[in-house]
C-alpha cells in the first residue's frame, strides 16, 4: 500500500521524545531551507497549478505559493522555534496525607494524522507545530498539491537528517482515496489523533472510516449582524473585508443580518449592495430585500446552511438580537460570528449567547486565525469542543498526563 518508497513503521517501535533545543534546531534548520529552496518551491508549485483544471476557484487559490506564501512559512517556522516548550508543563499539583504527590503535566499525543485538501502551507505549518509539540505527524495532502508536498517534505527530512533525527518523524502518506480509506479503517502504525482540514465532504469521509479521535476543522459559514446602533461605514468596511479578501478562508462571510429598526435602513443596504456587486460578488437577498435591483432572491430556505467559499452572499433582514441570535446559531458552522453596533452590552449579550468558537465586536471574522490571535499559527480551527475550540496552536496538541510519586503508600 506504500508509494513512493514509504516504509510501514513498526507498531511497537518506540519514538523516544526528543529535547526541546533538538526540536527548536530542526525548525531553525528547516527554515533556512525553506529559504534557500525559495525558488525551486515556487516552480514546483507552478507544476500543481499548471495542471490543475481550474474548477474550484478557492481550492487554486488555496492551492498557489508565492513568495509572500514563503515568507509567511518562514515566519511561522521562526515564531516556532521561538516559543516555549509547550509539553511538561505542570498544570496541576497535589499532595495526599499520606505523602504521595500527584502531578499532572502537559504530554504529547503521539502521531497526528492531518488529511488536508489544496494547501502546501499546511505540510510546513501543522508539520511543524505537530513537531514542536512532540509529535510524529503523518501528512496526508490532496493530489492537486502533490509535487509541492513532496518537495516541500524532502526539506523536512533534510532538515531532521542535519540535527540527527529521524525522519520518521515528519511522514508523507501518498495514498489515493482508496488507500486513505484502508488506512483509516486499519492503519499500519498507531494513530492517536486525526485532523481533518478542508471541505464538509472530506470530514464526513474520514469521520465515517477513522478508527481513532478526529477533530473536526469544519467549515465556516460566517455571520456578520449588524444591529440597529451600528456606525454604518464601519460595518461597511468590516462586510467588504469579511467577504472580499480572501474567498477561500474558511473565516471569510457568508451571510449578513440587517436589523430592520436600523436608521436609513433602506439607505445602507442599497450601498452595501451596490459595493458588494462592484467587487464582484453575486447577492441574494430574502424576499423582504427582492426589490433592490441586480440582486437574485433565495429560493431554498437551505442556502443559509452553505458555506460558499466563493464571491457569493445572502442578506436577510431581522426585526431583533434574538431573532440574529437564533437564526445565526440554527444555520452557522459554529466558526466565527460578529456583531456591529456602538452598544457594548448589547454586543456582550450577542458575544455570550452566540454558539461559535470566535465571536466579534466592530470586526472582521477575517481573524479567526492562528497567527492573528497570537498563536504563531495553527494546525487547524477547530469547531468542535472538544478537547480544542477555534485555532489549534502549540500549546493546544498536547494531552496531559498524571505523575504520582509514592514511597510504598498502599490503598
Amino acid at each position: 500500500m506504500k508509494r513512493n518508497n514509504q516504509k510501514t513503521t513498526n507498531p511497537l517501535e518506540i519514538m523516544k521524545p526528543l529535547s526541546i533545543e533538538t526540536r527548536n534546531a530542526v525548525l531553525r534548520a528547516m527554515a533556512k531551507l525553506v529559504e534557500q529552496e525559495r525558488n525551486e518551491i515556487i516552480l514546483t508549485n507552478q507544476e500543481d497549478l499548471a495542471d490543475y483544471d481550474g474548477s474550484d476557484l478557492a481550492m487554486e487559490e488555496r492551492l498557489k505559493v508565492d513568495d509572500k506564501k514563503v515568507d509567511e512559512m518562514i515566519l511561522s517556522l521562526n515564531q516556532l522555534a521561538s516559543q516555549e516548550d509547550p509539553v511538561g508543563v505542570e498544570r496541576f499539583h497535589f499532595t495526599h496525607d499520606n505523602g504521595i504527590k500527584v502531578v499532572n503535566k502537559t504530554a504529547a499525543f503521539g502521531t497526528i494524522l492531518i488529511i488536508y485538501e489544496s494547501r502546501p502551507d499546511v505540510t510546513i505549518e501543522a508539520g511543524g507545530i505537530a513537531f514542536k509539540s512532540g509529535n510524529k505527524i503523518l501528512l496526508k495532502g490532496g493530489k492537486e498539491s502533490l509535487k509541492s508536498n513532496l518537495k516541500i517534505v524532502s526539506l523536512w527530512h533534510k532538515a531532521l537528517e542535519e540535527n540527527g533525527v529521524s525522519t520518521d518523524w515528519v511522514e508523507y502518506l501518498n495514498y489515493n482515496r482508496t488507500e486513505t480509506q484502508a488506512f483509516l479503517e486499519k492503519p499500519t502504525q498507531k494513530v492517536d489523533l486525526i485532523v481533518p482540514r478542508g471541505g464538509e465532504k472530506l470530514i464526513e469521509f474520514v469521520k465515517g472510516h477513522a478508527t481513532c479521535p478526529v477533530i473536526v476543522s469544519g467549515r465556516g459559514n460566517n455571520f456578520v449582524y449588524v444591529n440597529e446602533k451600528a456606525d454604518t461605514d464601519l460595518a461597511l468596511k468590516v462586510i467588504l473585508n469579511a467577504k472580499t479578501a480572501k474567498i477561500s478562508a474558511c473565516n471569510a462571510l457568508d451571510k449578513v443580518l440587517i436589523d430592520s429598526k436600523l436608521p436609513n435602513f433602506e439607505g445602507f443596504t442599497a450601498m452595501l449592495i451596490e459595493a458588494l456587486i462592484e467587487a464582484k460578488v453575486e447577492v441574494i437577498v430574502d424576499k423582504l430585500l427582492e426589490n433592490f435591483e441586480n440582486t437574485k432572491t433565495i429560493e431554498n430556505e437551505d442556502i443559509w446552511y452553505e458555506e460558499f467559499l466563493d464571491y457569493k452572499i445572502v442578506i436577510g433582514t431581522i426585526d431583533s438580537q434574538d431573532h440574529a441570535i437564533n437564526m445565526i446559531n440554527k444555520y452557522c458552522g459554529g466558526h466565527s460570528a460578529a456583531i456591529i453596533t456602538r452598544d457594548n452590552e448589547v454586543a456582550q449579550q450577542f458575544m455570550e449567547s452566540i454558539d461559535a468558537a470566535a465571536v466579534y465586536q466592530n470586526a472582521s471574522t477575517r481573524f479567526t486565525d492562528g497567527g492573528q490571535f497570537g498563536l504563531g499559527g495553527e494546525l487547524a480551527i477547530s469547531t468542535d469542543k472538544l478537547h480544542q475550540r477555534g485555532p489549534i496552536g502549540l500549546q493546544h496538541l498536547v494531552t496531559n498526563k498524571w505523575y504520582v510519586y509514592g514511597e510504598g503508600q498502599i490503598r
